[in-house]
């Protein structure tokens, strides 16, 4: 595709040169000054005015201006007039003549030849770019413009007008009065005229793709046909289609028209504004990061964006950009803002919402910043993050900029970059965060600081690879430093060690830093405390017979050795049903009231704040864990970290804050890796909070996400295996969904965790055994779970217990045990538990024929469901309530839907084969009750018969009859 292409909204241009030919036709002679920024079109216009001219009979006489010509008089004018002016290379013609009088008899000579040449026939004479042109030359056509008024020419010169930072010389028109001359400034193209020029050249584009081209090429028309120059050498391919994005970086662009058009704005434009231009590209850049990394739209036309620039308001920002800029080219601050103004007026800029100047398109940004090296860019990312810093600038921003820059050898940019990899880490943006600590290793600093940022940086390494930050960990080991740093380093590679499956390397380890801490009780105690935890979380390799911990030191200070074995025995006395929890939550607070040291503090804390969550003290539990989880700031890895982050969302889900659960980061994002973490407590609450918000889909497909046998075997992956089970009893698998609620109960008990505080698996699998027939094994389960639930004697184990039992049991004694049920959880945190008791309790007085009394349970269950969002048993609740003879609001009147639980039930009895004497015994109704909802169930399915039942029912929800008693 050539560049010279047909002019583009010209037309007012070229009827005024034609008005002023004919005018000069008419001897009225005239100076028609085309002025315009780079790009715009004044070469084009020029040679378009000059053939139409031609075609109406005018001579024509051409020149340009270029810097070449620039240091020698008369260039332009010898390019007019060619062999003609020989005269001008002449020398003068006496050796007293000056030179200022040489030239101007040579001026005089040139008049009179512009004279001989206009009285042969009218004259068209186009002088291009004569900012360019030598000074001589420039001077007599200012004064031919004087005089030309009576002579059959049309002068007509194109004139660079473009605000630059260092300002550009008198025009051509300065001193000539406005009668004289005739200015024209060309404007750049409109947006519909632009997009009318890619349609052109790609009749196929997607909008979006015009819309693209449009934005960079910034109203130029100069830029926009050199971008669809490149463009269509890539027609065809599968990868620049029609609808494909533009691309971001030039290097993608071939064979380079757009950079080099971008190359030679910047060089006419002089070297401060291509420094002031690049700056900008550079601090605009560090935004981009910045937002691309946040995953935010970055070139959004609602000006969306992430603040980088500090301001109360969009000019107080402006201003501020334009002094970062300044400071950064080293310019004059006014001189920048007015040119931000300048080139947003052009198109080539624009002024966002937030009030900040930023280039029209990222490939526009790219090409500015094309023609600087690697090293020169370094040190302005440098500059800016200098700059921003004074400024005030967020944290954030100062950070990508140092990211990308030479190092700044100053205490600060350390800071900065520690603080924004923490920013980075609560926001769950980790690989921002390693990008940052890696950086600040560049910066010089004390090896006790080197040895944070190292631990930070292989903690975070090691959440995305388990060995992966072991170097880094073994490095800070290895640095100088005090008793603390190094404990501390220590604490973290034997937690990296332990996690990555190097147990008995990370205790052999603990041992040997024992042996150097002799004589160093508090050290030594942190080791052992350690120690017990990382065996407590690998119970196999405890129990494998590892030589035994030495004796305990002696000196002052808590014991911490002690202190653990005793938190552990909490912990272990509670899981395994042993404690009551009034008894349990005496232990811990007895445990924490005393001083401990910081690296044992989160285990401390952490091990109570688990206890006090089972215990249903809430309140408790999440002091505790911001008790613990202060000192773990900027210590990732430390045996109790995942429980402490754990222990968040377990107190949200009991509290049944499901919202919270489900905007936990990554919470409904499956992460694991054939060797990685495997699911954590965010992904099994969030699986249970989608089936209990209706998403079952969703919930399906986090669970798809992880592969469980590979996924290691520890107390995360075991509540997985229960929130599966919860899922497929949901989707009407109650096969098996019990085998994953056995599978997980067998691997509590394996870590001797009876009691159900952990996961409720009892329950669960009771209730799959009573939708498959199986009341006998349902009974047994759930009276097991009700002798443990007395045992730890919280109002929430106790209530869902004798729910369950009041279930299984069915019957008067059923009816008293979920009325009791009720009672107990009303006093309980959370609230889901209460709904399915009263939904249990008011489907037995259904059975009783007890309807007042069912219907004012389950109004009060659809309450509190509507209250929670609990949108499964709300269903449950609702459909109940239509059974007991209240109409569902919008229920519909046939097709599957309009069952009720108990025509679903006795259907899905009658479509696997039994008999109506069957159901009726198995389900202690009278034989008429189940020939009543039979005939109900047939006429709301469209079917006459009952083998046409298999086909007509879909698969049974969970509840419907899992809890049918």
């Amino acid at each position: 595709m050539p560049l010279a292409e047909p002019l583009s909204e010209r037309d007012d241009a070229l009827r005024l040169l034609a008005a002023q030919g004919e005018r000069a036709r008419a001897g009225a002679g005239r100076l028609v000054l085309l002025r315009g920024a780079t790009g715009t079109g004044r070469t084009a216009l020029l040679g378009a005015a000059a053939e139409q001219a031609a075609g109406r009979g005018m001579q024509v006489l051409r020149g340009r201006g270029t810097p070449e010509d620039g240091g020698a008089d008369w260039g332009v004018a010898r390019q007019l007039f060619g062999a003609d002016a020989d005269f001008l290379q002449e020398p003068p013609a006496s050796a007293g003549t000056s030179p200022a009088e040489h030239r101007r008899t040579q001026g005089g000579l040139l008049w009179r030849l512009l004279e001989t040449y206009a009285w042969r026939g009218p004259l068209f004479v186009a002088v291009d770019d004569v900012h360019a042109a030598d000074a001589a030359s420039r001077r007599w056509l200012a004064e031919a413009a004087r005089l030309v008024d009576g002579l059959p020419v049309l002068l007509v010169v194109t004139e660079r007008s473009q605000y630059d930072i260092d300002p550009a010389g008198h025009g051509l028109a300065h001193g000539l009065s406005p009668a004289l001359v005739h200015t024209h400034t060309v404007a750049p193209l409109s947006a519909g005229a632009a997009a009318d020029l890619v349609r052109a050249a790609f009749p196929d584009a997607e909008p979006g793709r015009v819309a693209d081209c449009v934005r960079a090429g910034a109203g130029n028309p100069l830029l926009l046909r050199a971008l669809l120059h490149d463009l269509s050498s890539w027609t065809g391919s599968a990868t620049e289609g029609p609808s494909a994005a533009l691309p971001e970086t030039c290097a993608a662009l071939y064979p380079g028209a757009y950079p080099d058009v971008v190359s030679w704005w910047l060089a006419g434009a002089g070297g401060a504004t291509a420094r002031v231009a690049r700056c900008l590209a550079v601090l605009e850049s560090g935004e981009a990061d910045r937002a691309a990394a946040a995953r935010t739209p970055k070139t959004a036309d609602d000006g969306t964006r992430r603040e980088w620039c500090p301001g109360d308001c969009p000019e107080e920002r402006r201003d501020t950009q334009a002094r970062t800029v300044a400071r950064m080219a080293q310019a004059d601050p006014d001189r920048v803002t007015g040119w931000l103004t300048a080139m947003t007026r052009l198109g080539l800029l624009r002024r966002d919402q937030d009030g900040l100047h930023r280039y029209a398109h990222p490939l526009l940004r790219d090409a500015v910043l094309s023609g600087w090296t690697s090293g020169r860019r370094r040190e302005a990312h440098r500059a800016a993050a200098e700059e921003l810093m004074r400024e005030g600038a967020p944290v954030g921003a100062v950070a990508w900029h140092l990211h990308h820059g030479a190092a700044v050898a100053e205490p600060w940019a350390v800071d900065v970059l520690l603080e924004a990899a923490a920013e980075e880490v609560r926001a769950d943006r980790p690989r921002c965060a390693v990008a940052f600590l890696r950086r600040a290793l560049d910066e010089p600093m004390e090896p006790v600081r080197r040895a944070t940022v190292l631990i930070q940086l292989g903690s975070l390494e090691c959440a995305a690879h388990p060995s992966g930050g072991l170097p880094r960990l073994a490095q800070a080991v290895r640095l100088p430093g005090g008793s603390r740093d190094r404990l501390r380093a220590t604490v973290a590679l034997a937690t990296a060690l332990a996690r990555s499956g190097d147990v008995a390397a990370a205790r052999r380890m603990l041992r040997e830093e024992e042996q150097r801490f002799a004589g160093r009780p508090g050290p030594v105690r942190t080791l052992r405390a350690v120690t017990v935890l990382l065996s407590d979380a690998t119970p196999h390799v405890s129990r494998a017979g590892d030589e035994p911990l030495a004796p305990e030191p002696e000196g002052d200070g808590p014991d911490l050795l002690d202190a653990a074995h005793r938190m552990l025995a909490v912990r272990h006395g509670a899981t395994g049903g042993l404690i009551s929890s009034r008894e349990a939550m005496e232990r811990i607070r007895a445990l924490t009231e005393g001083p401990a040291d910081p690296v044992a503090v989160p285990f401390l804390y952490g091990m109570a704040a688990l206890v006090a969550h089972w215990a249903d003290e809430l309140d408790e539990a999440e002091r505790l864990v911001r008790r613990a989880l202060d000192p773990l700031a900027s210590f990732l890895l430390h045996p109790m970290h995942h429980i402490l982050t754990d222990m968040r969302v377990d107190v949200a889900a009991a509290r049944a804050d499901w919202d919270a659960v489900l905007a936990e980061p990554h919470a409904r994002t499956a992460r694991i890796r054939s060797s990685g973490p495997g699911p954590t407590s965010a992904h099994t609450q969030a699986v249970i909070a989608l089936v209990e918000t209706g998403r079952r889909e969703e919930a399906e497909r986090l669970v798809d996400g992880f592969d469980l046998p590979t996924a290691p075997d520890s107390w995360r992956t075991h509540r997985f295996l229960y929130a599966r089970a919860v899922l497929l009893a949901a989707s009407g698998q109650p096969e098996r969904a019990l085998e994953d609620f056995l599978e997980c109960g067998r691997r509590q008990a394996s870590l001797e965790g009876h009691l159900s505080v952990v996961s409720p698996w009892r329950v669960g699998a009771a209730e799959c055994l009573l939708a498959l027939g199986r009341p006998q094994e349902a009974l047994a389960l759930a009276e097991e779970e009700a002798r443990l639930a007395e045992v730890w004697g919280t109002a929430r184990v106790r209530g869902r217990a004798l729910r369950m039992l009041g279930e299984a049991t069915g019957g008067r004694r059923g009816l008293r045990l979920t009325a009791r049920a009720v009672g107990l959880l009303r006093a309980a945190p959370g609230g889901a538990e209460l709904i399915a008791a009263l939904i249990a309790h008011g489907r037995l007085l259904l059975a009783f024929r007890e309807r007042s009394q069912a219907r004012e349970a389950l109004h009060e269950a659809v309450e509190h469901a509507e209250r929670l969002g609990a949108v499964r048993l709300r269903r449950v609740a609702e459909d109940l309530l239509h059974e007991g003879g209240a109409r569902r609001p919008g229920a519909p009147r046939t097709g599957p839907e309009a069952l009720t639980d108990s025509e679903r039930r006795i259907a899905g009895l009658a479509a696997e084969g039994r008999t109506n004497a069957e159901i009726a015994a198995s389900l202690h109704l009278a034989r008429r009750t189940v020939e009543t909802h039979l005939t109900a169930a047939y006429r709301k399915l469209g079917i006459a018969r009952r083998t046409e039942l298999p086909t007509a029912l879909p698969p049974a929800p969970y509840g419907a009859a899992a809890r049918a008693g």
